[in-house]
């Protein structure tokens, strides 16, 4: 099919480019109609109350079973850590009862839940700890081991899973990729 005119196809709209003008100011009209549509979309949602929203706004943390699960997860999730040679040195001179605490509070936070992470930067937090990949792997092995032991549904382990895989760049003490 041939176009005489170049534009984009939104929905029933037809937008044209602007042939006059420079790819930049083509890109800027449409990020901004890009975020219009979804002010609009996500206004329309909570304005009718769509029964999809309503599940795609329940968090995380929610959907895995709010506080206590987390507090659960953490519990069994260290014993593991504990007993692995491969990073249990990192905690050697660490109070655990405090760590428990901390990494409650931050993974709650992380996940969506309703209180903010008052803690260190997770760059700061591991700064002189020289972690490597492998050690961030088991720890993330652990992680998944603990949802998996908690019979955790695999979708939710999936999205768990994702949110910590963010948290790497900064544990690691590397800079993000582009």
């Amino acid at each position: 099919m041939h176009v005489k005119d170049p534009c984009l196809i939104l929905g029933d709209y037809k937008l044209p480019f602007l042939t006059n003008v420079s790819i930049e100011s083509n890109m800027k009209t449409l990020l901004y109609i890009l975020v219009l549509c979804l002010i609009s979309a996500s206004f329309e949602s909570s304005a009718y109350g769509l029964e999809s929203s309503k599940k795609q706004s329940t968090s995380l943390y929610q959907r895995i079973g709010g506080q206590p699960a987390i507090d659960a997860a953490v519990e069994l999730f260290y014993k593991k850590v504990l007993a692995d040679k491969r990073v249990n040195h990192f905690f050697e001179d660490v109070s655990m009862k405090k760590q428990r605490k901390k990494q409650k509070a931050f993974l709650a936070a992380a996940l969506g839940g309703p209180i903010p992470y008052k803690g260190k930067d997770l760059r700061k937090a591991h700064a002189s700890l020289d972690l490597k990949e492998s050690d961030f792997g088991a720890i993330a092995e652990h992680l998944q081991a603990t949802l998996e032991e908690l019979k955790v549904d695999a979708k939710l382990i999936g999205e768990v899973m994702a949110v910590v895989a963010t948290t790497k760049d900064a544990v690691l003490n590397r800079k993000p990729a582009k």
